[in-house]
């Protein structure tokens, strides 16, 4: 079995504040979903989950169960403490100590925040349509923290060279704000090339988030690394994790 080697965020945020992605390497799961998959709803063997969730907590040596969310690209962002099993959201908040937040992707932009001093911490599963609809912006109200006094880390997701959409998704954003064109390249009649990134960073920067990192790391180019539902159909989720110690 491979080590399970994270991608740690690197962003200004307060030691005590961890944040990381898992990559697919490390788990016990086989096939389409080889290895570290930690979804439960993408057809892996239940069994192979449930160890790989229990050695996510071992190796990270986690304070708590992730808070699992039922993702539905939608835009509800939800107190941890509220959270039960199935709670339907693509978003969690929380100002307590050793709650874990958790978000699964396999393409989507997990975007963590935080505020300067530490105190409370979000995260939410941007996927197109959520991301169109609004859920970066929830995920920012439901912070207490002044807008000046957050930051924003983006985590792995599908790049811009790989990404292709058709008129519809692109109308969705230049609806909103016709900047979010720039995010868009042309490569056909009815087809582009989307920089989810940059779509995201937009969104934070008209939130008043000035503080932005991450972005780097394309889950479809990277197939040693990471899943990509865009690219494999059937595979597993990476999980992004954020907490505060």
């Amino acid at each position: 079995m491979e080590n399970i080697k994270p991608i740690s965020a690197t962003w200004p945020a307060p030691k005590h504040v961890r944040a990381l992605t898992t990559t697919r390497t490390g788990g016990l799961s086989s096939g389409a979903y080889q290895s570290f998959n930690l979804g439960d709803h993408v057809g892996d063997d239940p069994h192979a989950v449930k160890m790989n969730r229990a050695l996510l907590r071992q190796t990270f040596k986690l304070p708590a169960e992730p808070v699992w969310l039922k993702q539905v690209h939608g835009v509800d962002v939800v107190n941890a403490e509220k959270v039960e099993a199935g709670t339907i959201a693509d978003g969690a908040y929380t100002d307590k100590r050793n709650v874990v937040l958790a978000v699964l992707t396999a393409d989507c932009l997990p975007v963590f925040l935080c505020d300067r001093d530490g105190t409370e911490i979000g995260i939410v599963h941007a996927g197109w349509r959520g991301l169109a609809s609004g859920v970066v912006e929830a995920g920012l109200r439901a912070m207490g923290a002044p807008r000046h006094h957050l930051l924003a880390h983006l985590g792995p997701a599908i790049g811009a060279q790989a990404y292709e959409v058709g008129d519809d998704v692109r109308q969705e954003f230049v609806r909103h704000e016709a900047e979010a064109s720039r995010a868009f390249s042309a490569t056909g009649e009815g087809k582009w090339l989307v920089n989810m990134v940059e779509l995201t960073r937009m969104r934070l920067h008209a939130f008043g988030i000035t503080q932005v990192t991450g972005g780097e790391h394309c889950t479809y180019r990277e197939p040693e690394r990471f899943f990509s539902y865009r690219r494999d159909g059937a595979c597993g989720r990476m999980a992004s994790l954020i907490w505060i110690e």
